[in-house]
């Protein structure tokens, strides 16, 4: 099971030197654990599979003591000489270790930064779409109230073409009176003197152009107000054009911020998906490298235990 923890270590660190780290701990580990097995023979297994020496077999026990010490020290010595050769390997290894751990620390400060970046975006981005989202219903008040004025305006112009036509039929039946004087002056009866005719007629005359001037001033009036009327109309057809055009550019922007939403939501899933696998790398490399440190120091006969990291990997 160490075994199989190890190597998953390894794929997750993509290291390919750790694959020699990995193999020589778990020989360790199993020899140490397997009491069937003696030192002597678990270093007689080591030095052959490593040095590629044969140690010496029972069978010669007819060499002189001197030349088995002889044979000794040389053996010694190619001993020490592949452990310097794995001490100074398994150095660059704990080196190369180390800079990958300190690169891990880099990126998950990155992250953390660009997590914070994030979170500020977003609440900049709520804040600007809600206040878009209140400038929409402003402008769409501001057009119901503008639809109710122009309902008004048409109101006021349907009464204004209703006294028109009122005026227009007082006219029409002011201009009997001129017959009417025609056939008084014909028929002469009622009549005494020509100056009560030019009387009546003065009289009656005074009274047309008055009913004419009012008709006159009630026309200019009418047509005033028509032309105001008008123009009113227009300006309030291009304010509601206006507003249409800014409704429609307001809904645009909304959909395209939703849009947004919707695309940095994503993003915000794939980057904590993102963390908790880095997060559960570190974990996996810091338990690699508790395991590690007690295998040395359960090899090394040490009493006290280091909880930090980079004290195990110090010791390892």
């Amino acid at each position: 099971t160490f075994c199989v923890f190890l190597g998953n270590i390894k794929r997750a660190l993509n290291l390919r030197k750790f694959k020699y780290l990995v193999s020589f701990s778990c020989k360790i580990y199993y020899k140490m654990t397997t009491p069937t097995v003696s030192l002597e023979e678990y270093f007689r297994t080591m030095f052959e599979d490593k040095l590629l020496v044969k140690m010496p077999e029972r069978e010669d026990d007819h060499l002189t003591p001197a030349t088995r010490l002889l044979e000794k020290r040389r053996e010694m010595a190619e001993v020490e000489q592949a452990l310097a050769a794995q001490k100074e390997e398994f150095q660059m290894k704990m080196e190369s270790l180390q800079q990958r751990r300190e690169e891990l620390e880099r990126k998950e400060f990155q992250l953390k930064e660009s997590l914070l970046k994030f979170d500020k975006f977003l609440k900049e981005n709520d804040s600007k779409r809600a206040r878009a989202v209140k400038k929409a219903n402003d402008e769409r008040e501001l057009k119901k109230l503008k639809d109710r004025e122009i309902d008004r305006v048409k109101e006021e112009t349907d009464a204004y073409q209703r006294q028109k036509e009122m005026l227009q039929r007082k006219l029409e039946k002011f201009t009997i009176f001129h017959t009417y004087m025609d056939k008084v002056l014909e028929a002469g009866e009622d009549f005494h003197e020509i100056r009560d005719i030019i009387t009546r007629w003065d009289t009656l005359t005074a009274t047309h152009m008055d009913l004419l001037e009012r008709d006159q001033v009630n026309h200019d009036k009418i047509e005033k107000q028509r032309q105001d009327l008008m123009k009113y109309m227009e300006d309030k057809e291009n304010q509601v054009l206006n507003y249409n055009n800014q409704l429609s550019t307001l809904q645009t922007r909304l959909d395209a911020a939703q849009s947004e939403a919707v695309k940095w939501e994503s993003r915000w899933t794939h980057i904590k998906n993102t963390a908790a696998k880095k997060t559960l790398l570190l974990g996996r490399i810091k338990m690699a490298t508790h395991n590690l440190y007690q295998l040395v120091r359960s090899h090394q006969n040490q009493l006290d235990d280091v909880e930090d990291t980079n004290e195990q990997l110090s010791q390892v």
